[in-house]
């Protein structure tokens, strides 16, 4: 059985390209709602809707679990697909504990896509973690936009993220947080214009642990003799065409540049 990767686009590869180094003999399915991509700025409602007819398709995929790649959709739409299906459902949130816990001093400041900024969730993790009222918020909505169209650096990125980043004093900051699973290409970019002294805290390494975890448990990690295979679905259509390939290539080849920072 295979293991499911579901975001709104092409962001929920980069806990994709962490899970297929830890987990060396599992088949993976990728499903990438590129027809309705952005999420962030889309209405609950029509983020349940989508979340919703993608769980539908994958569950006929042969999956033994489903990673929610996506912390809009896990904010949204989660705890009603777990309620429904009788599976493994990973969902991802910023790691904003992670971060307090590695410096409970400095101020943490948390990105990610307008609709988690200003989630119920987001708000209940912010209380439940964020004791000293160090954590501050910031929506980055056209990270995702840049990310889909394949630029991941440059003088508009960077021009983006100094104007957004310009009323914060960086210095009084220990960690960014990347909320959105799209916002780890932009670590170079990033870098440029933050403080050495911060550092990029996401929920890839978290997630993937905890996917391990439910599938020990229920006995259901592969074997050795098992090879690692990815399928690529856009919006429930199998990916199939040149291009297309090349450009998760290409997203693949920019997570492999920015792994390490």
């Amino acid at each position: 059985m295979k293991i499911a990767f579901f975001d709104s686009g092409l962001g929920g590869l980069s806990v994709l390209h962490h899970a297929r180094r830890v987990l060396p003999h599992e088949q993976f399915v990728f499903y990438a709602d590129e027809t309705h991509v952005p999420y962030g700025t889309k209405t609950r409602a029509e983020v349940e809707s989508f979340v919703a007819e993608a769980f539908e398709f994958l569950l006929k995929q042969d999956v033994k679990a489903i990673v929610v790649a996506c912390n809009t959709a896990t904010s949204v739409a989660v705890p009603a697909m777990r309620a429904r299906y009788d599976l493994p459902i990973i969902g991802m949130e910023p790691a904003a504990k992670k971060a307090l816990a590695l410096d409970p001093v400095h101020r943490v400041l948390v990105t990610a896509t307008p609709i988690t900024v200003a989630g119920e969730k987001m708000e209940h993790l912010i209380e439940r973690v964020d004791h000293e009222h160090l954590v501050d918020r910031l929506a980055l909505p056209e990270l995702v936009t840049f990310a889909e169209n394949m630029v991941f650096d440059g003088p508009e990125v960077e021009a983006y993220l100094r104007k957004a980043l310009a009323p914060y004093q960086l210095e009084d900051y220990s960690a960014l947080v990347l909320g959105c699973t799209h916002f780890n290409y932009f670590k170079p970019a990033f870098r440029r214009i933050l403080p050495e002294s911060v550092r990029f805290i996401d929920g890839n390494e978290g997630t993937v642990a905890q996917l391990i975890r439910k599938l020990k448990e229920r006995g259901e990690l592969a074997g050795e003799e098992q090879e690692q295979t990815v399928e690529y679905f856009y919006s429930g259509e199998r990916v199939t065409e040149e291009k297309e390939l090349e450009r998760i290539e290409m997203c693949n080849r920019q997570l492999d540049k920015v792994y390490e920072l």
